[in-house]
């Protein structure tokens, strides 16, 4: 029987956790660490707190979770003594144009109110000062504070008719339902040239009207067409092809009536201490957060005090240098989860499960003590707090660790350690082993083969920097965030476009998606099955012709119950192997199609022989992810195991330059190890590898560093550094050194 201070797991087994029970303290930090994919999500996430969030929605009528995000639920024999979750994950904050690190945080609803109470002269109640209302919204852009104008040179092709594809956008190509809107109109000559038409029939092409007599019912200009289907939706919630095809017919410009502030004259003229709403908005958080006393009246003075506490908050974080009006779509994957602990920390809830997935992502060890303290906060004021993390001074808070392994996939999904930071040191596991270890600074660097310049770079808070890459080694970019590290970046690919690029965008997670698809490998395997059983490579895709008919190629069959858990089961026509009986029939070396799915990529390495099938399999292995199997679905991977298969795809890539976007992120420090291998060996092969990272360990092995800073925003944007790692540590204005010192002290 559990105590009532304890979260009981019983029997867990979701994914790829053995049968795992454990007692988790309630009021307290409790860390949960181990290798990449040994089942650390499974447990935190998809187990306790998706079991605490699908009871929290049992509570609402039936009616009302009709409404509500379905969990099902967790494979687990029982989970006692939860508390209401709120999880803080990685994934991105998103949103639209319209929605901005003010509007996410709820700041913008205070500074409205600030504006609505003592700004001069007064605009109106405090929606008025919003740019999504109309009483505040520029009324040429619409809020957005950006205007779009079609290219009609790019859209039209002058010289070519109706049926020729004069409309380049390909929704408007030949045969296309856009087309034959306008060209079955009966209203032109669809053979002939648009150079050779009227004015009347241009201008009835393009803006419809009745210049060539009545038009059909239903018709529609090209010029309102597209600008009702395309300019008025919003680009941040377009696909990525769809952005792309879009912006090549369309010029962008910052909207000259707001001047990009997004607000109507009347909102721009209505100030407080000489500042209107647009001004503080535009502010880095430091900066407001300085002069938002200078503002108090005692009519204002409560709503000042709020506003202190919520942008205090924000710069507490680590994030100020962020500015209130900045889209949250520009947002990292670290800055947005760091955003969504701003939205908890003034909550005066009590008793709450509060759920982190690697809270550190993207903090320099300078802020990592900042977030620590964040995490204190929460657990003092009553609550519980699960989290997901490897970084080693956030395991030194915990009040208990779970360290699961011992290794990833099958391998893992066990409990291998509970107890304190102290005995978890101390512990014959792979963390463990990995805590009592210390790596000195590299003494000696690999001589650069040459240099890439990147010459007067100047974008956001980047002061004219040239700095120069050099070749045949390893760089580190590192610097607090904010200090201007991708932004460099991007003015080096910008320079340098011959690079491979490894960002930290996101692998597509549908659970159609899988490594063999997302490699590429599935079309190869395909025709080799179809070229040895004599058939087409159709019948060997379970999301095409050879597809189970009772599970479409899933292996499962969902049931909705409505209101209720969805039920999950195996197909019983496939057995969950996704194709139909007859494609199970051919075989490859002796193996069928979903056998071969099913292997590791380990056992994929040393069943084809076949070059590139071979090579992209051993790719998967040199990552470290050789327990994977191939038709395993992305979205049952952790973001380490993402970030690592998005390596593996240009990891054999002809190439000479290598942009690795914080590799490190989700890994384990084991995993760290088996990173700096591979850098190490596409180094050795002659190409050149520059890293943004803040991982010390990492930093500590590079052959050169460019160290960005001294903060984040308005005070970075320098070079403070440009030299080996040994140099560094005598460099006195640099956080980086700071921290490189002690760990250089900790490893003698």
């Amino acid at each position: 029987m559990s105590t009532e201070g304890e979260i009981n797991v019983v029997r867990a087994r979701e994914n790829n956790l053995r049968e795992v029970s454990l007692r988790i303290p309630k009021r307290g930090i409790t860390v949960f660490t181990g290798v990449s994919g040994s089942g650390k999500s499974s447990l935190v996430f998809d187990t306790i707190a998706a079991e605490a969030q699908r009871q929290l929605n049992e509570t609402f009528t039936a009616f009302q979770r009709g409404f509500l995000p379905q969990y099902g639920r967790p494979d687990a024999d029982a989970l006692e003594n939860l508390s209401a979750a709120i999880v803080v994950d990685q994934k991105r904050l998103g949103g639209n144009s319209r929605s901005t690190v003010g509007t996410i945080t709820d700041i913008a609803p205070l500074l409205r109110l600030l504006l609505s109470r003592g700004g001069t002269p007064h605009h109106g109640a405090a929606h008025a000062y919003s740019f999504n209302d109309p009483l505040g919204m520029c009324p040429a852009c619409e809020g957005i504070g950006r205007t779009t104008e079609i290219d009609l040179d790019a859209l039209v092709d002058q010289s070519l008719s109706l049926n020729g594809g004069a409309i380049r956008h390909p929704d408007f190509g030949v045969g296309k339902w856009f087309w034959e809107s306008l060209a079955g109109s009966g209203l032109f000559d669809n053979d002939k040239p648009l150079r050779d038409w009227t004015d009347a029939e241009r201008a009835t092409l393009l803006h419809g009207g009745d210049a060539l007599g009545p038009t059909p019912k239903g018709y529609e200009g090209l010029l309102e067409r597209f600008t009702r289907v395309y300019v008025r939706k919003d680009t941040a919630e377009m696909a990525e092809r769809n952005r792309k095809v879009f912006l090549r017919f369309v010029t962008a410009a910052t909207c000259g009536r707001c001047a990009g502030s997004r607000y109507n004259d009347g909102v721009l003229a209505s100030r407080v201490g000489g500042h209107s709403i647009a001004d503080l908005s535009a502010m880095e958080a430091t900066e407001l957060l300085a002069l938002l006393p200078t503002l108090a009246a005692p009519d204002t003075e409560p709503v000042v005090a709020s506003l202190a506490d919520r942008v205090g908050d924000l710069v507490a974080i680590g994030l100020g240098y962020l500015s209130l009006d900045r889209e949250t779509t520009s947002l990292s994957g670290g800055e947005s989860q760091r955003i969504k602990m701003v939205r908890h920390l003034s909550s005066s809830l009590t008793d709450m499960l509060y759920v982190f997935d690697e809270p550190s992502i993207g903090l320099h060890a300078r802020d990592v003590h900042r977030l620590n303290a964040l995490l204190r906060k929460l657990r003092d004021k009553g609550n519980t707090v699960l989290v997901v993390e490897h970084d080693p001074d956030v395991i030194a808070i915990a009040d208990h660790v779970v360290d699961m392994g011992p290794r990833a996939g099958e391998h893992g999904g066990q409990v291998v350690h509970q107890g304190t930071p102290q005995t978890l040191a101390a512990a014959d596991t792979v963390t463990g082993r990995e805590l009592r270890r210390r790596a000195p600074v590299r003494q000696e660097a690999r001589t650069p083969t040459g240099r890439l310049v990147v010459s007067g770079a100047a974008r956001h808070n980047l002061r004219d920097v040239t700095v120069a890459v050099p070749t045949g080694v390893v760089t580190a970019l590192t610097g607090v965030a904010g200090s201007g590290k991708s932004t460099l970046v991007g003015a080096f690919l910008e320079q340098h476009p011959e690079a491979v690029v490894v960002d930290q965008s996101a692998v597509g997670t549908n659970r159609r998606s899988s490594p063999v698809t997302y490699t590429g490998m599935l079309d190869g395997i395909r025709r080799l099955f179809a070229r040895a059983g004599g058939v087409s490579a159709s019948l060997f895709s379970f999301n095409s012709a050879g597809a189970c008919p009772g599970c479409q190629g899933m292996g499962v069959v969902w049931t909705d119950l409505a209101f209720m858990d969805g039920v999950r089961t195996p197909c019983e026509e496939c057995g969950g192997r996704r194709f139909r009986e007859e494609v199970r029939r051919h075989t490859l070396r002796g193996r069928s199609i979903d056998q071969v799915l099913a292997m590791t990529a380990r056992e994929a390495a040393e069943f084809f022989t076949e070059r590139a099938l071979h090579a992209s399999a051993r790719a998967m292995v040199d990552v470290g992810l050789d327990y994977l199997r191939l038709g395993q679905p992305l979205s049952t991977l952790s973001g380490g195991e993402c970030q690592r298969l998005k390596l593996a795809t240009v990891l054999h890539r002809e190439g000479s330059v290598y942009v690795l976007d914080e590799p490190t992120t989700g890994l384990h420090m084991a995993d760290v190890d088996r990173l700096l291998g591979i850098v190490d060996r596409l180094v050795t092969a002659g190409n050149t590898v520059l890293l943004i990272e803040h991982n010390l360990e990492v930093i500590k092995q590079a052959d050169w560093i460019i160290d960005l800073g001294p903060e984040g925003g308005s005070r970075g944007g320098r070079v403070l550094f440009e030299g080996t790692p040994r140099a560094l540590l005598d460099c006195a204005e640099s956080h980086t050194a700071e921290f490189l010192r002690r760990e250089a002290a900790a490893a003698r």
